[in-house]
């Protein structure tokens, strides 16, 4: 592959991924100076990745599992940033187009995601997504059962936390 295809697939998947991107980070950070680190973080791994790309799953599957793993390895790395009780108020910056109205029941939700354990917020992105259990579990590296058991705790738990705000 040459530097100029490289280049070109990289900025490919960016454009057409990047709210792929912006969902992860925003459940994995709180504040908009580690979003900027975790989105650099990402970016630099999809740059390395595209040569062991190999077709056998979707783009956007792929850019997932990268996107996720990164997220992981950068929270163990910054202790910093494992104060769930933040809330992120500004990242459509990095967008760096139209801003988006604000939903309240959006960002309710994006909380309660970011409190979520790590396999969780990642389960739990997938599923909105419409990703198939055995695609998440291959994502993931967990068994589609466990996937399933996982969901049906999650959707329980936010079920629970909205009756009590409501």
């Amino acid at each position: 592959m040459t530097e100029i295809q490289h280049k070109e697939i990289f900025e490919k998947w960016l454009s057409q991924h990047k709210a792929l991107l912006f969902k992860v980070i925003r459940v994995y950070t709180f504040n908009t100076d580690d979003q900027d680190d975790l989105f650099q973080e990402i970016t630099i791994q999809m740059w390395k990745s595209i040569p062991q790309f190999r077709k056998e799953s979707k783009v956007s599957t792929w850019l997932y599992r990268i996107a996720i793993n990164t997220a992981l390895n950068w929270k163990r790395k910054e202790k910093k940033h494992s104060d769930g009780r933040n809330r992120v108020d500004d990242w459509e910056h990095i967008l760096k187009e139209a801003s988006l109205e604000t939903d309240d029941r959006l960002d309710w939700l994006y909380l309660e995601i970011s409190q979520l354990n790590s396999v969780d917020k990642s389960l739990t992105l997938l599923l909105l997504d419409s990703y198939s259990y055995k695609e998440m579990s291959n994502i993931l590296g967990i068994t589609e059962s466990n996937v399933g058991v996982r969901i049906n705790r999650i959707k329980k738990h936010l079920i629970t936390r909205s009756e009590k705000i409501n």
